[in-house]
């Protein structure tokens, strides 16, 4: 590569950083990784459009990769607790916060749809892939929720706190903690939202989390799924038998 094409190239890169939408903006993939092409990002999205004009959807699931692998590592546990709830998941892999609102606004992803309750999980993408800071992130997660309360109004939101990440000390652990910190005193400024925890259910003593149920320290193994499935189906339940 000579030097003019170099420079290019990291002009580039480093305008695309500059002209990044902030966590509380809607905005669609427009990185690709290794794992997730825009168009296979695209099939995802448009795999939602078509759920949703399935019918009935009365528990809904929104998220990054934890969530879309409800469908991989997770199916067993899904059928078992979430497929009789009329469960649908609009999970997808590498998801930020700004994806997660595009897709639910300019994305279309909620039109004829009327859960009684959303599960929302997102912004650990947000650290790791964007290097967001936890306030800023925590804008994201109000912004989806306000989306939410306008699209779906009567809708109960179920907001699960960002899962552990990778080990004491890890600085993405330490912005996770964070965040959920401040997630905690948000929650409790929204009567429609139903803060819930689950943490420690995943780690050893020592905060580690176990090969068995995170084995790369982010995504959740099937016996992962099914501790999940265990902490929040009680209140999931409670949720759905609300007036």
């Amino acid at each position: 590569m000579n030097f003019t094409r170099l420079t290019t190239v990291l002009l580039l890169g480093f305008a695309g950083t500059l002209l990044a939408e902030p966590p509380d903006q809607p905005a669609p993939r427009t990185k690709v990784y290794p794992w997730m092409t825009l168009e296979k990002w695209r099939d995802f999205h448009d795999g939602d459009l078509a759920r949703a004009k399935e019918g009935r959807i009365d528990v809904l699931f929104l998220g990054d990769s934890i969530t879309e692998a409800w469908e991989k590592n997770g199916a067993k546990v899904w059928e078992e607790h979430f497929a009789p709830l009329h469960a649908a998941n609009f999970g997808i892999g590498g998801d930020t916060t700004q994806n997660v609102l595009w897709r639910i606004t300019k994305g279309g992803a909620l039109e004829g749809v009327h859960p009684r309750v959303v599960v929302l999980m997102i912004g650990t993408n947000n650290f790791g892939l964007h290097g967001d800071e936890p306030e800023a992130v925590i804008g994201g997660i109000k912004a989806i929720v306000k989306a939410l309360h306008q699209k779906i109004p009567g809708a109960k939101v179920l907001l699960l706190d960002i899962f552990p990440r990778g080990n004491p000390g890890d600085p993405l652990r330490t912005k996770v903690t964070e965040a959920n910190r401040l997630l905690e005193a948000y929650a409790k400024e929204d009567a429609e939202v139903t803060r819930l925890r689950i943490w420690e259910e995943f780690m050893n003593e020592d905060g580690s989390l176990p090969a068995g149920i995170m084995p790369d320290k982010l995504h959740l193994s099937e016996k992962g799924y099914a501790i999940w499935a265990e902490a929040m189906v009680p209140t999931l339940q409670r949720l759905l038998a609300a007036p």
